[in-house]
């Protein structure tokens, strides 16, 4: 039996204008996996703490005192858990409680000439880490989007020359897939 892809959409919750990610992932990957496709794919550092929800089970890295108890991402294969048609979340930096919405978009054989995972599809850089969520995103898009704004200069240097809110490459993702995951 051929291998089975599954065709994620994986969007930002509550961000706008929206950012998304379409990855193509072996549905054999641990939810660990997982987890280091979308910190690569939506551009994030892994710097902070994070969680899946799948069917109201929290899924993650275990702390022996933590709660409420989360099951090991490590022991969890994503076509175990989910399947065509299935939403899950994901959630990235319990400070800035950066949701992400999954929804698995379609279930397919491998393409023998394909290597995975790849991200064919997306729009809109990931926000900075540590910019303050939603609404500290939000500030900073502003500030940027206006050179008259007061904490324009500020916050165009905090964020780095390089910082460009438009801009996805899913050829450099995909690069940082095949590298990374």
């Amino acid at each position: 039996m051929p291998r089975q892809i599954f065709a994620l959409k994986v969007s930002l919750a509550g961000v706008r204008p929206p950012v998304w990610r379409r990855v193509l992932v072996p549905g054999g990957y641990t939810l660990d996996r997982l987890h280091r496709v979308v910190q690569h794919a939506m551009g994030w550092r892994d710097c902070h703490l994070h969680s899946f929800d799948i069917d109201g089970r929290q899924y993650g890295e275990p702390d022996p005192d933590g709660e409420p108890p989360v099951r090991d991402e490590l022991d969890v294969r994503l076509d175990a858990v989910v399947g065509k048609g299935s939403r899950f979340r994901y959630t990235y930096d319990f400070g800035d409680w950066w949701e992400h919405d999954l929804l698995v978009e379609d279930v397919c054989a491998a393409d023998p000439d394909e290597r995975y995972p790849t991200c064919p599809q997306g729009e809109r850089a990931c926000p900075p880490e540590d910019v303050g969520g939603l609404f500290g995103y939000q500030v900073l898009l502003a500030a940027l989007a206006d050179p008259g704004h007061p904490e324009h200069d500020v916050l165009r240097e905090w964020a780095g020359p390089g910082f460009d809110p438009e801009a996805f490459d899913p050829t450099r993702a995909t690069t940082l897939l095949r590298r990374f995951c």
